[in-house]
Order: C-alpha cells, then sequence, then structure tokens
C-alpha cells in the first residue's frame, strides 16, 4: 500500500514539475511592458525613480508588499531576507508597500529586513501594476529589466498568497499528519518562541 501512494505521489509531482515548468516558459512569452517614470520614496523620503532602483544592475526584483499591518506579507517578507544574497546574484531586489517611509523603516529593522524598501504611497503604482483589486491591495512580485537607453520594461509578474511558490512554510506544513489545518501568520508570537527564534 505504502508503494503504491509513493508511487503516486511521485507520479503527481513529476507532472507538477512539468505543469511549472510550462507556466514559467508561458511567462517568458507575454509581451514586454514598457513603465512609465515612477518615483518612489526611499527611507529618507527622497525621490527615487524605478529605474535608480536598478542599482547598477539590468534586472530589478520588486515585491509588492501590503505593509506593516499584513501578518501574510510580513512572513513572505522574513522569508526574502535570507534569500537576498541569492537574489543579488542575478538582479536587484526591493519591498516596496504603501506605508510611509519612517515606518517602513521602523518595521524592518524591528524584523532584521536586510533588503531596500520603498513607499509608493499617493501614487498609482500599485494600481498600475495590476495589484490592486476589490479589497484594496494585493501582494504579489514584479520583475523589470532596464535596457541600454534606460527604458524600463516589466517581463514578469505574479500575485502571492498561500501554498504559492514564494513562501516555503505552506509546503513544510503540507507535510504535517493535519497538514495546514486552517494555520495563519501572526504578527507578533510569545515571547518564548520569540527567544526560540533568536537561538
Amino acid at each position: 500500500m505504502t508503494h503504491s501512494i509513493d508511487h503516486q505521489i511521485h507520479k503527481l509531482e513529476s507532472k507538477i514539475r512539468d505543469i511549472k515548468g510550462q507556466l514559467a516558459a508561458l511567462r517568458r512569452e507575454r509581451p514586454k511592458e514598457l513603465v512609465q517614470r515612477y518615483e518612489l520614496l526611499d527611507s529618507r523620503c527622497r525621490r527615487v525613480t524605478l529605474a535608480e532602483m536598478f542599482d547598477g544592475k539590468d534586472r530589478l526584483i520588486l515585491i509588492h508588499n501590503m505593509g506593516k499591518s499584513c501578518a501574510f506579507c510580513t512572513m513572505w517578507a522574513d522569508g526574502f531576507a535570507g534569500l537576498v544574497p541569492h537574489l543579488l546574484s542575478r538582479a536587484a531586489f526591493v519591498v516596496v508597500s504603501n506605508d510611509a517611509p519612517d515606518a517602513q523603516t521602523a518595521f524592518a529593522t524591528s524584523r532584521g529586513w536586510p533588503f531596500a524598501m520603498y513607499s509608493a504611497q499617493g501614487t498609482t503604482f500599485f494600481r498600475d501594476m495590476g495589484f490592486v483589486d476589490n479589497d484594496g491591495w494585493m501582494p504579489g512580485v514584479s520583475v523589470f529589466e532596464r535596457t541600454a537607453n534606460g527604458d524600463v520594461y516589466r517581463v514578469g509578474s505574479a500575485e502571492f498568497g498561500p501554498g504559492d511558490n514564494f513562501c516555503a512554510v505552506w509546503h513544510f506544513f503540507e507535510l504535517l499528519p493535519e497538514g495546514i489545518d486552517g494555520w495563519g501568520p501572526r504578527l507578533q508570537y510569545s515571547d518564548d518562541l520569540v527567544e526560540v527564534m533568536k537561538t
């Protein structure tokens, strides 16, 4: 019986890998979108263009984050913190929310986030990139490319949500006997758990 279930698992995993490969290829076939000259605010309230966020690279991975009040987006960003050195080997990496710069800086410091953050507060950036619905802002990622003449194009995007490919927590919990079981992240955990996480 176990062998039969394992065989089904491996067969389904192989099928999922194939489908994910097809999805990635299809995403790369989407036409590039020329992006206007957005100006967002850095941690010192200085205006920074999207092109300047590339930091000398020709690719930019930009996270659309819903801000410090969202436990889900916070968990996703916590996970990105450890990936930053690897991501920077291929592209610039920034996180953008609609929180004010001072609120962003304080929250990022409290979480130990090592990546650059920018505020889109007062702009149409989230809406123009398709990360606003009837309920408000939505989380996700946009990938941009800068050409030799300085034009910026969006070349890829994806929405975030429980079980996606951008947060490992869900996939670990799926392996538990009870599965995810309605679990959701919190902004604050008990002092005992926080101490364990620090050690």
